[in-house]
């Protein structure tokens, strides 16, 4: 239980950290860039609990995506922003860079070494991998905003 929360507390702290260099490149206000490095780190962090508790991880993917925009959308009335200051750099630490980069190496092998049914599952699966990852991203950074912003009754 220890290494799992000295994993954590790890998982948190380097999330945060590119999600705040992000935050700078996109030239978030100063006052709000500790919001986006917490908000990045609680991201990582929840979805590494999901996962460790079972989850695959384009739903805990998904579903930390989800609570991003959440916390983006509270803290945005709270702090007089725009919700997308505090959930874009936050959702760039659990972008698939691994899978999508092995898939690109599969597609390499492929076209030197010829076709192997093995790095075509491969490419395949990472593919496939990485364009769900990125679409639980894109997907639970949206329905916050159609869910809390919406002005007509849903029925």
């Amino acid at each position: 239980m220890i290494t799992f929360l000295l994993a954590l507390v790890q998982d948190v702290i380097l999330a945060a950290i590119p999600a705040l260099g992000f935050a700078m490149v996109f030239n978030v206000p100063v006052r709000a860039l500790p919001y986006c490095a917490l908000l990045g780190g609680i991201g990582h962090g929840s979805r590494m609990i999901m996962m460790a508790a079972g989850m695959n991880v384009e739903w805990a993917t998904l579903c930390a995506s989800i609570m991003i925009g959440v916390i983006g959308i509270q803290w945005s009335r709270w702090l007089l922003a725009h919700p997308k200051v505090f959930t874009v750099a936050a959702v760039i630490p659990m972008f698939p860079g691994i899978y999508a980069y092995t898939a690109m190496i599969s597609v390499v092998k492929i076209s030197h070494q010829g076709y192997s049914p093995l790095l075509f599952e491969a490419l395949v699966t990472n593919f496939l991998k990485a364009a769900f990852i990125v679409g639980a991203l894109s997907i639970g950074l949206s329905l916050p905003g159609l869910w809390l912003y919406r002005k007509r009754p849903g029925v």
